[in-house]
């Protein structure tokens, strides 16, 4: 007796095949790891960031408490989520030492201190705005001006 299992698709048809129970025994175990322990490349597909950055984080001290099996890093769902928030804070312009400041606890930040930090860059974004308009302005003012001179001629 088996399980049928999907293993993929193929010109469109779903194929199916009959696993035998070693088989079953070894693909329950393998989802059961994959739900709970994942390793650098398994954390870095789902959560967008590479190895590097990941070990990066890490010795940061931005990932902290990892688990280990030997020498592999073991990293479990939280791990994940949280490199994809580190990704999405330096999107808007956090740098890794505004965030490890931030961490109070594993995968755990001050909340807080992350909404004055995010009221800064929006100050910050407000005057960069501000800037380019002005520089806009005169780009435009110049470009008005030479192609003028350029009728003129």
């Amino acid at each position: 007796m088996g399980i049928l299992s999907l293993s993929g698709v193929f010109r469109g048809k779903i194929q199916v095949r009959l696993l035998s129970n070693k088989r079953v025994v070894q693909a329950l175990y393998i989802c059961w790891l994959r739900g709970f322990k994942l390793y650098i490349g398994e954390a870095s597909k789902r959560s967008g960031a590479s190895p590097k950055a990941i070990r990066l984080y890490e010795s940061l001290g931005l990932l902290s408490n990892i688990k280990r099996n030997g020498s592999y890093r073991i990293y479990d769902e939280s791990d994940v989520e949280f490199v994809r928030l580190i990704k999405e804070a330096q999107m808007l312009g956090l740098s890794l030492s505004d965030l490890k400041e931030l961490v109070v606890g594993r995968n755990e930040l001050n909340w807080n201190a992350v909404i004055e930090i995010l009221h800064k860059k929006e100050d910050e974004a407000e005057k960069e705005i501000a800037c380019l308009t002005i520089q806009m302005k005169k780009i435009e003012k110049y470009r008005l001006n030479i192609q003028k001179c350029l009728d003129c001629h």
